[in-house]
């Protein structure tokens, strides 16, 4: 396909699409005090002095600051023991509650009442499954991502390939389709597997195979190669360590495991998404987007050397290690 033909990688959309979060990052730091506090103690503060003070987890109030560092509410400099964080000038002039231009209430009624009520805007339409949604949703981002990730490195030694918690299949398809010399397997709930079949994998995809398990409590059928495509971010660090380490078990000689994730900087400068996501992780799961180096840390803890990373340019990059 020629590059006139290619379409283009969709940011805005994406951007549109996550909206959502940046209001929310927002809407947080602002009910939690953040600005008020760091203007008031008229110096720059690290997140545990500022989680000790407005009485949050310490870890929560890291992403948080770090994610409004990303959208430039919060400036940052080093510190002995991290970050210090200090207002920008504009959230000092519009987010502080004793400004005289402050938009703190105006922000506190979108976040209590408006927000609350356009939750519910879909559901005037129409009403689907929750768990097709979701698929549906895995499933535009690998259309879009999935090639990248898959192709970040070469695949094509691996002939037998496990997408482990696969969901619709997306991602599996566009790994078939860059090795064709490879079996891909769908390893996912019953449940899910059903939906997929019957929502989003046709008969044209008959080189994608499924297996009925959970990763966590089922036994993993041997092969080459295992994706773990935006799965350990949903775990802490003893969870992924424990699939993982069942991943080597299962895993052939000279194979490998491949994670799909959304990387942060090392200095936790960003990217925004990854930031915006980690807050995400906060709210709806027991995990949190890593640093490359902490993937790294948790793959040799569980046995795999020849750790490689390559950031695609795109929001998830991939993290190869072998055993």
């Amino acid at each position: 396909m020629s590059s006139s033909n290619q379409v283009e990688y969709p940011r805005r959309i994406l951007d549109y699409m996550e909206g959502f979060l940046v209001s929310k990052t927002l809407f947080a730091s602002c009910e939690l005090g953040v600005y008020d506090y760091l203007l008031a103690s008229e110096r720059p503060l690290s997140a545990a002095e500022v989680a000790r003070g407005l009485a949050t987890s310490e870890d929560g109030m890291e992403r948080l600051l770090s994610a409004c560092v990303g959208l430039q509410l919060l400036t940052a400099q080093p510190g002995g023991a991290g970050a210090l964080y200090s207002n920008t000038e504009m959230s000092k002039t519009y987010l502080t509650k004793s400004s005289l231009q402050s938009l703190y209430h105006s922000i506190q009624y979108n976040s209590k009442t408006i927000y609350l009520c356009w939750h519910y805007l879909t559901d005037a339409v129409r009403s689907d499954e929750e768990m097709v949604k979701f698929m549906q949703l895995m499933n535009s981002i690998w259309n879009i991502c999935g090639k990248d990730v898959v192709t970040a490195f070469d695949l094509s030694p691996f002939k037998t390939i496990y997408d482990l918690g696969g969901c619709s299949g997306a991602l599996a398809k566009q790994c078939a389709a860059a090795y064709p010399g490879s079996a891909v397997t769908i390893f996912d709930l019953p449940k899910v597997v059903s939906v997929a079949k019957e929502h989003f994998v046709s008969a044209e995809d008959g080189r994608i195979l499924f297996h009925e398990g959970d990763f966590f409590k089922d036994p993993l059928p041997e092969a080459d190669l295992y994706i773990l495509a935006r799965i350990l971010h949903d775990w802490t660090d003893q969870r992924c360590l424990e699939l993982l380490t069942k991943v080597l078990r299962s895993c052939k000689p000279g194979g490998g495991v491949l994670l799909v994730e959304a990387l942060l900087h090392e200095d936790n400068s960003g990217p925004l998404t990854a930031q915006l996501y980690s807050l995400n992780m906060l709210v709806q799961t027991e995990g949190r987007e890593r640093k490359e180096s902490e993937y790294a840390a948790l793959l040799a803890a569980a046995g795999f050397t020849h750790v490689e990373v390559q950031r695609t340019g795109k929001i998830y990059d991939a993290v190869l290690g072998r055993k």
